[in-house]
């Protein structure tokens, strides 16, 4: 880095990639591995590791006037003192109560809250805490009711006495005052940084440079400093994410030849002819934009979301049937085996009967052939399959992973469907297509998710696909009753009493677990202690089944076997179950600790039931200890619209998590929150676009910093862009 007296030419922040934090005062090894399970590896990172919030000095309220502060409903304040005592009690099960005395000179004010003992980490004695929550009143004195809690350094190393003070996220390792100073040397030592943004976009928006971005955002002279300086941020990393999406898109547009698949085939005419129900409105429009697709020699590159139960597999066995029509082979791939299985299974029913002519005129026709190939199929088995894969004998060829393993050829491969592609990442979308014999055109791709993706989400998430929507139902879906329940109390036995009567009426039900076994580190139900307790307790008379991910491949197929017969009338299981499950049958979900599984999961698990005739009901067994924990389970208490729920768990997660399943090579958005920056979004999907348009590659001289910075977002994984 440069120490600020010799500033020769702008930084490159990939440049910042390789200096590592151990170049900064104070930072050895110890202190380095800190930083490192902060997110911080170097000084590039830290320059985006920006403040979660502000706290404005000048509106600080002294302890002893706290008295005479009226807050608005739901408003929150932050206090800066001393902690002069902690102390931590235990209210009852499961409910810890943490209690700290702070001071600022003028007063003592007490500060609690409910469980999350790392809040407290490093706040110990004489340690100077920044505490933000509602004020509440305990025998006419103000207490503070803690929401967040920042160290911001000790008696002896106050906190900054600027106007605006920043806070940094941090660790108990590594407090926010010292990330404040070596972001604070960082942005000394480094001076002006390149900026890759055209100057005619900068100056669209009005967006400050690169370099008072960084200075401004970490340390603003005022809260309008930080907001220019931050959306400044969020337009640089958003812009560099589209235009890498929409040179990835002009790739598959102008670099690949693809092959005709055109719907309306004498496959894809008997299975309009035998679809035991009328197509929804949705579903036909979908179709219209799939056969467009196929029937173009661009390869098809879609995305269909839809909510559980929307009808996605109908759209995906025209695909399949157009490929062969076209004489070609069509493929599933699905990310679990049991979700494979269950594709094969309603496929193979769906086909039963279907006819393909042959090339060979003394053959005649022959039936439609389904093939289904995991990492259970194995031995002569698997070597046949192979064989008859490419050959072309095989039709259909329903996998998980084991379809993009060496050695699988699958001759003349026209269509590939991807389902739940959130579980896949870009590398295996690639590695499918490229399954294909050398000699033939690329496939066409059709992917599919259950899971309901918020607008603004699918656009940075997969904004290199064309988006399909199915949003309307099939009629005659029975809506799914869902009804909080409490842990203690009588709240369980009338879950289990509602258990028994369903079965009783020769229904089924499931019972998830967050874990498979007992753990002495985590205090929640786990698979195996409650199927032992239910057998023999409660439930005791009925059949229980048990269903985990460690069990052994022949006995997961065994258990959903005997649950689809209804030999088995109550499953207990782990989400093993959460897609690719269909027992219409089922007509109550019992989620035990249901605070602990995330929103997207919640909703996946509760679509297994109300597939049926008969109503049904979802229990969600939980004491939460988390606002966002009650949060999740008060959404999904609200509404079944998988769309909504997407929207609601965006809004309580943020984009960290929820890009979490994200495509290889696309980091996390540091600094965009995707709820609150739409216009953002929008604005820079628009220009990338549009400047894509005009230089796909960014050969021109212009471009050349903004296409050095484009590869590495995506770092080695540069076939993302470019490969077909």
């Amino acid at each position: 880095m440069q120490d600020g007296r010799a500033r020769d030419a702008p930084r490159r922040l990939r440049t910042l990639r390789r200096v590592e934090t151990g170049r900064l005062t104070g930072v050895g090894p110890k202190r380095a591995a800190a930083l490192r399970r902060l997110g911080i590896d170097n000084v590039f990172e830290l320059l985006w590791h920006v403040p979660r919030r502000y706290i404005d000095r000048t509106r600080q309220t002294p302890i002893s006037e706290l008295g005479d502060v009226r807050l608005a409903d739901g408003e929150e304040l932050t206090v800066i003192a001393d902690v002069e005592g902690i102390s931590t009690r235990q209210i009852r099960r499961r409910l810890t109560l943490h209690e700290l005395v702070l001071t600022d000179g003028t007063g003592r004010l007490r500060a609690s809250w409910f469980n999350r003992p790392g809040l407290a980490r490093g706040a110990g004695k004489g340690a100077t805490v920044a505490a933000s929550g509602k004020l509440a009143w305990f025998r006419g004195r103000p207490k503070l009711e803690v929401s967040a809690l920042e160290v911001m350094g000790s008696a002896s190393n106050k906190a900054d006495t600027g106007v605006v003070l920043p806070v940094h996220p941090a660790s108990a390792d590594v407090p926010t005052w010292l990330v404040r100073e070596l972001v604070r040397e960082a942005l000394d030592r480094t001076g002006e940084l390149a900026d890759p943004i055209p100057p005619d976009l900068r100056h669209r928006y009005g967006l400050v440079s690169r370099t008072e971005a960084f200075g401004e955002v970490h340390f603003p002279t005022d809260l309008g400093s930080a907001r220019r300086a931050r959306d400044r941020l969020v337009y640089d990393e958003l812009f560099l994410l589209e235009v890498a999406l929409a040179m990835r898109k002009a790739s598959y547009e102008g670099m690949e030849q693809g092959r005709r698949h055109p719907p309306g085939g004498p496959l894809w005419e008997s299975l309009d002819a035998r679809i035991p129900f009328a197509l929804t409105s949705a579903q036909r429009r979908a179709l219209e934009e799939i056969g467009a697709d196929l029937a173009s020699e661009r390869p098809m590159h879609r995305l269909v979301q839809g909510d559980v139960g929307s009808g996605k597999t109908v759209l995906a066995a025209h695909a399949l049937l157009a490929a062969v029509d076209a004489g070609g082979t069509g493929v599933l791939m699905a990310p679990t085996e049991v979700l494979a299985e269950q594709h094969h299974a309603n496929l193979s029913e769906l086909f039963a009967g279907l006819v393909v002519p042959s090339d060979e005129t003394l053959l005649g026709e022959r039936p439609l052939s389904v093939a289904l190939l995991t990492n259970r199929t194995t031995g002569s088995e698997r070597a046949r399959l192979l064989a008859d894969a490419a050959q072309g004998a095989i039709d259909v060829v329903v996998g998980t992973h084991a379809l993009i393993q060496d050695g699988v050829d699958i001759r003349d491969l026209g269509v590939a469907v991807i389902d739940e592609q959130h579980r896949f990442g870009v590398h295996q979308r690639v590695a499918l297509r490229e399954r294909r014999s050398a000699d033939t055109s690329v496939p066409d791709v059709l992917i599919m998710t259950a899971t309901p993706i918020p607008r603004t989400l699918a656009m940075t998430l997969y904004g290199d696909l064309d988006v399909t929507v199915l949003d309307e139902m099939p009629p005659g879906r029975r809506p799914i009753e869902t009804i909080l329940v409490p842990s203690t109390g009588e709240g369980p036995a009338t879950v289990w009493a509602h258990v028994r009567r369903e079965v009783e009426a020769g229904r089924q039900a499931y019972v998830v677990c967050p874990l498979v076994a007992d753990s002495d580190q985590t205090e929640a139900a786990s698979a195996t202690a409650t199927h032992e307790e239910l057998e023999a307790g409660v439930l005791d008379g009925l059949t229980v089944g048990l269903l985990h991910g460690q069990l052994r491949p022949a006995e997961k197929q065994a258990v959903m076997a005997a649950f689809r017969e209804r030999e088995v009338q109550v499953l207990v299981a782990t989400t093993v179950i959460e897609v690719g499950v269909d027992v219409p049958n089922a007509t109550v979900m019992v989620i035990l600790d249901a605070d602990r599984f995330g929103l997207s999961q919640l909703h996946q698990l509760r679509g297994r039931i109300g597939r049926g005739e008969h109503a049904s009901t979802c229990f969600l067994v939980a004491d939460p200890t988390t606002p966002e924990g009650q949060a999740r389970l008060d959404a999904m208490a609200g509404t079944t619209d998988g769309f909504e729920l997407a929207e609601r768990d965006l809004e309580i997660r943020g984009e960290g998590t929820v890009l979490g399943a994200r495509q290889s090579g696309v980091s996390d958005l540091r600094v965009t929150r995707l709820v609150r920056d739409v216009t953002w979004v929008q604005r820079a999907r628009t220009d990338a676009f549009d400047l894509v348009g005009r230089d796909p590659h960014l050969d021109s001289p212009e471009h050349a910093l903004l296409r050095e910075e484009v590869l590495d977002l995506v770092g080695d994984d540069v076939d993302w862009l470019f490969k077909s």
